[in-house]
This record gives structure tokens, C-alpha cells and sequence, in this order.
């Protein structure tokens, strides 16, 4: 099983961008997923997941602004950016794992996409 995330792009600070993350197989009904980044000269980092049920949490920096939703049916998980900033500059990878009580631990990884914010 292989995740891809895709969707990255140069966009104006303000502006909006939509990531995919699709799988080989049908492994979203069964994992909850999430979405990581990690930006130049720093740690990565949790942006967010979505579980099983379709709940979803943010990290602070992002709450209010980022939306993750799944569909299982296209086994693709999207990540939708509204109000970009400088800081959201970074790679973005999407993951499964397991969300329990509140937290989320990823299991398997796929390769990233750039997103770049300019201002």
C-alpha cells in the first residue's frame, strides 16, 4: 500500500490550496489519516487528522483555517487551506495511523508535496 500526497503549489499569501492524499488500496475505512509538515530548518510536525468516524483535530496554528475530509470511496483524503500564510510554507505528508482518545500516532508515510506561501 502507497500514499501520495499531491496538490502542492506556489499560491499568494491569502489564498487557498487543496491537498490530496490517495492510496493504493482501500486502507482509509480502516485507518484514520492524517497530515503532516515540516517546513526548512525545523521539526515536523501535526497539522491534523481525521479518524475512522470522520472527526477531525488541528493543530492551534491552523485551527480556524485548514479543513481534512475523507472519502473513502475514492480511498483519497483531502486537506483544504484557506487564509495562507508565510508560515504554512513546508512540505506536507499524509499518513494513516490510529487516533486514540484525542491523539493520533501514524504508522505508515507517504511522500510529500511543497507548498510555498509567498507574500
Amino acid at each position: 500500500v502507497q500514499l501520495q500526497a499531491s496538490g502542492g503549489g506556489l499560491v499568494q499569501a491569502g489564498g487557498s490550496l487543496k491537498l490530496s492524499c490517495a492510496a493504493t488500496g482501500s486502507i482509509f475505512s480502516v485507518d484514520a489519516v492524517g497530515w503532516y509538515r515540516q517546513a526548512p530548518g525545523k521539526q515536523r510536525e501535526l497539522v491534523g487528522f481525521i479518524s475512522i468516524g470522520g472527526s477531525s483535530n488541528y493543530a492551534d496554528s491552523v485551527k480556524g483555517r485548514f479543513t481534512i475530509s475523507r472519502d473513502n470511496t475514492k480511498n483519497t483524503v483531502y486537506l483544504q487551506m484557506n487564509s495562507l500564510k508565510d508560515d504554512d510554507t513546508a512540505v506536507y505528508f499524509c499518513n494513516t495511523g490510529a487516533a486514540v482518545l484525542g491523539d493520533y500516532y501514524p504508522t505508515r508515510w507517504g511522500q510529500g508535496t511543497q507548498v510555498t506561501v509567498s507574500s
